[in-house]
């Protein structure tokens, strides 16, 4: 295999609302949400690209930027020692209502001079908003040996999944064909009841991602990969290959493991993949060491638990607990506690998720809850017992019964 590092640079779409992850998104892009307890969902775009030798990286923020431009700063330019080589970029705009990026493939044309003045054979065009494992030198070594102009990676997906994506038609090479929005009756993988359905991912060649870009932007300003640059690039003939995500292997990875992909775009999915994480089996295990989910550590004491009486017992059970926690006589069960939180004594938590510095009240208890940084939930509150009082409160309440709370100060002493 190629000099993967040396050949290819990376640009990271990350200025994403996430709309459908409000109110977690208000304040913060989605890339930016904390999974896990101790990451943020950015984090793993990053550590793939890390640990598969791409350390040119630029990461093109946009919406609410300032909490994940830190984190950048904070995590992938001091703890790597690679601060010139993971660099966040933001585009100038003289109001909040002004439009930057007008689609996926615009704002890496915003920033081609990266590309243009780079010594790169690849570039890897990758989103920031996603949660999996994977080792992206394999793909680029994919689209070498194909010799194409743009790889895509691909899912495959059952039928009635490949309805909710991006769908690929290939032939028996995996050379793509067609591609199509959400269709209705989605083309079949060649000898397989399965799809390929799109994960947003890209290699392209470099001079090819230049002379596209450059002729799309004469077309559409809002030039987008998936409705503009993909059938540009099929109806004009260049090679454009599909890989299969799932041959896609990674040191000390588990069969279950294969194939893992999340798009956390909603607050169900979102739970339900943080929930997987503290299952005695999840699909993402985070404890392989041969290939980290990197991350700023934070300078925290280990988390730990006070007090051992009858009336009142400190205890995490089936949980993550993140450093510079405290659980004080409180009880956290199947649950994901963020760092510096504090659950005071005689309160529960149960299967919720705790972002950083959380506060919960004596007496309190919480059941199926997102709680977001820095909230205070007041001593003796209730939540996720009663939605129609939850709704009354002003938390977010889904279909599912998962209550969202993000307001600073909440509850109230009963």
């Amino acid at each position: 295999m190629e000099n993967v590092g040396r050949n290819t640079i990376a640009m990271v779409l990350a200025g994403g609302k996430g709309e459908r992850l409000g109110p977690l998104t208000l304040r913060r892009p989605k890339p930016s949400i904390s999974f896990g307890g101790k990451y943020k969902i950015i984090d793993f775009v990053l550590s793939n690209l890390f640990n598969s030798g791409i350390k040119r990286v630029y990461i093109l923020t946009q919406y609410r930027a300032y909490s994940l431009n830190k984190h950048i700063r904070e995590s992938w330019g001091k703890w790597t020692g690679l601060g010139e080589f993971f660099v966040a970029i933001s585009p100038e705009t003289r109001s909040e209502s002004e439009e930057w990026f007008k689609g996926t493939a615009d704002a890496i044309l915003q920033y081609l001079r990266f590309v243009e003045h780079s010594d790169a054979d690849y570039v890897a065009v990758f989103g920031g908003d996603h949660i999996y494992r994977m080792d992206v030198g394999q793909m680029v070594e994919d689209h070498r040996r194909n010799r194409a102009d743009m790889t895509l990676a691909a899912l495959e997906v059952t039928v009635e999944e490949a309805k909710r994506f991006g769908v690929f038609a290939v032939d028996d090479d995996f050379r793509v064909t067609a591609f199509a929005e959400k269709p209705q009756e989605p083309k079949r993988i060649p000898d397989r009841e399965t799809c390929f359905a799109s994960m947003g991912n890209y290699i392209f060649n470099t001079r090819k991602l230049i002379e596209v870009l450059q002729e799309g932007k004469k077309k559409h300003p809002d030039l987008d990969f998936g409705k503009h640059i993909i059938p540009m690039m099929l109806e004009q003939g260049d090679r454009v290959f599909a890989y299969n995500f799932n041959d896609n292997q990674i040191p000390g990875m588990r069969p279950e493991e294969r194939g893992y992909w999340m798009d956390v775009g909603t607050i169900d999915s979102y739970y339900e993949a943080n929930m997987d994480l503290i299952k005695v089996s999840p699909r993402l295990n985070l404890y392989n060491y041969k290939w980290p989910i990197l991350t700023n550590q934070g300078n925290l004491p280990p988390a730990k638990t006070i007090f051992d009486e009858e009336t009142r017992r400190g205890v995490n059970i089936d949980s993550y607990v993140c450093a510079g926690c405290i659980t004080s006589g409180g009880t956290v069960r199947h649950s994901i506690i963020g760092p510096r939180s504090k659950i005071n004594s005689y309160a529960t938590v149960e299967d919720s998720i705790l972002f950083e510095n959380v506060t919960i009240g004596r007496h309190a208890k919480i059941r199926k809850a997102i709680i977001d940084k820095n909230v205070v939930v007041l001593d003796g509150s209730i939540i996720g017992y009663d939605h129609d009082e939850d709704r009354r409160r002003g938390y977010t309440v889904t279909e599912s019964g998962i209550v969202v709370v993000s307001t600073p100060m909440v509850g109230e002493v009963r």
